[in-house]
This record gives C-alpha cells, structure tokens and sequence, in this order.
C-alpha cells in the first residue's frame, strides 16, 4: 500500500480536489475529516455530480463525493483486500487503522505487483474490470 495518501476534505472545493488529482496523476481521492475516512471523490464523481448539473468549481467535495466508502483495515490479508476489491469492482481502496483513520491506499497495481501470484492477479483484474450487470 502507499502510506500517507492525499486526501481532501468535505469543505475543499472540486476545483481543488481536481487540481490535487491532476497534480497527482490519479482518478480518486479520499475524503477524510479529522483523519477519518468519510468517502471518496472520484474524477467522475465531479464531471457528473457537478459539471453535468451544471454546479461550478466552487461547488464542495462532500456534495460531491460517494460516501460509504469501500475499504480495508492495516491489518487485513492482502487476499481480504482483493476479495473486497474484487466485488466491489474496485481499482483503489482506502486502508484505515483500527480508529478508522486513514493510513493508506491500496490498489490493484500494488497487489498485482508486490504481492499476490500471478493467478490472483489475473483474477483480479478479470473480476475488477468486467462490467457488472445493470440494475433492473
């Protein structure tokens, strides 16, 4: 996992959560308050929450952000973490301590990379990128 990730906070506008993502090269940021986990802003959350509705950038990150967050504890199993990743259908996950305070980030590329043999990696990117069944 990388350790210390940037994050923003409910009162930041998404103009700045967009220029930390652009800075940063990445698509999602976690939304903390006090160092707690409280969501996540994604670069989608902002083109369809605020530009599709036509809300400017002084608009705020927690009227924007998806809350309840996915994510998984320091003290996880790496396959806890792919199995959660896996279902959820998600590329990046905020990792928290037992306060539930943010302390890292983890993403497919750390587990493919650092991690997990070959077989789950495979999984793991076939489970998290297949299209999941629209609502009915």
């Amino acid at each position: 996992m990388t350790r210390d990730p940037a994050f923003v906070r409910n009162g930041d506008t998404i103009q700045q959560a967009a220029k930390l993502m652009a800075d940063l090269n990445v698509g999602a940021l976690p939304v903390c308050e006090n160092g707690h986990l409280e969501g996540m802003i994604t670069d989608r959350d902002i083109s369809i929450r605020c530009v599709a509705a036509g809300k400017g950038p002084d608009s705020k990150v927690g009227d924007a952000m998806s809350e309840g967050a996915h994510w998984c504890r320091e003290d996880d199993s790496v396959e806890d973490a792919c199995d959660t990743m896996c279902r959820e259908q998600i590329r990046r996950m905020p990792v928290v301590d037992g306060d539930k305070k943010l302390v890292g980030m983890v993403s497919m590329g750390d587990i493919a990379t650092k991690t997990a043999d070959d077989a789950t990696s495979g999984k793991m990117v076939s489970e998290v990128s297949t299209p999941s069944e629209p609502n009915r």
